[in-house]
Formats: structure tokens, C-alpha cells, sequence
């Protein structure tokens, strides 16, 4: 399987159009009232609960995705958006402000992160979930 396949990366060239979160008029927050099927063209109306992250931008949908794929791995983030770790951490903690979970309840200068423990990390390269300089600098970030 291909790295853009295993992220959910389509080579499709017909254009993905979004829905805009908020009025262009006012500024208040759209709510959705009209579904329709593409098949039999029934419709349903009323007012539906939107969705959270079909108004986030492709690189920010794509920073999701690899997360989730990546079980939450923030060296494999970095490792696909081609950054440095910091980089990474802060790309995540935006997606996470514009979702509205901003720390998730945590103060700000909290480590969202558990740090590993050696233990867990050794038992990972023995698996074969990581390799050994991603070992090596995990270790290094152990206290």
C-alpha cells in the first residue's frame, strides 16, 4: 500500500467543495437545514447538527488524518509533514484551537503528551513498532 493511499490522499481531480462555517452576511455560525441524496434526489429539511471538521482546510484535514492513521504518533506527523517535531506539535495544537479543544481542559503549559517510559519504549523496538533511532530519541526524552 502507498504512503498517499495508507493517509487517505486521493488522486482525484474533481474539485471537494465545503460547505462555509459561517454567514458571509453576518458572521454567525450556518446551520445545516436541507439534506439531499445524489441518487433518487429526495430531500430531507430541518435543522441537522453540523459537522466540526468539514470546515477545516485540506492541509488541516490532512494533519488530522495522519494523526489518526498514525494512532496519535507525533514523530510519524513529522515525519509525513516533512517538519521539525516542534513544528508538528504546534500545527497540532492550531487544528486543535480552531476545533475548539484547545488543550482539551488542560492549563496551557501543560504537556498534552505523557512522557514515555523506557520500559514502554524498549518493549515498541522490540515489537518492531519503531526503529532504533526512534528509539534512541525517544529515550532521550525520557526523565
Amino acid at each position: 500500500m502507498s504512503v498517499a493511499r495508507a493517509y487517505g490522499v486521493s488522486g482525484a481531480a474533481e474539485p471537494e467543495y465545503r460547505a462555509p462555517r459561517d454567514c458571509p452576511v453576518c458572521g454567525a455560525g450556518l446551520q445545516v437545514t436541507r439534506l439531499s441524496c445524489g441518487s433518487c434526489a429526495s430531500e430531507l429539511s430541518g435543522v441537522f447538527e453540523s459537522c466540526a471538521f468539514c470546515g477545516l482546510n485540506d492541509a488541516d484535514r490532512d494533519l488530522l488524518r495522519v494523526f489518526l492513521v498514525s494512532r496519535g504518533n507525533m514523530r510519524e506527523v513529522e515525519r509525513h509533514l516533512g517538519v521539525s517535531y516542534p513544528t508538528a506539535r504546534q500545527r497540532y495544537a492550531d487544528l486543535l484551537a480552531k476545533l475548539g479543544l484547545e488543550g482539551a481542559g488542560a492549563p496551557p503549559d501543560v504537556d498534552l503528551e505523557p512522557r514515555p517510559r523506557r520500559e514502554d519504549v524498549l518493549g515498541m523496538l522490540a515489537r518492531g513498532e519503531i526503529d532504533v533511532d526512534d528509539a534512541a530519541d525517544r529515550l532521550r526524552g525520557v526523565g
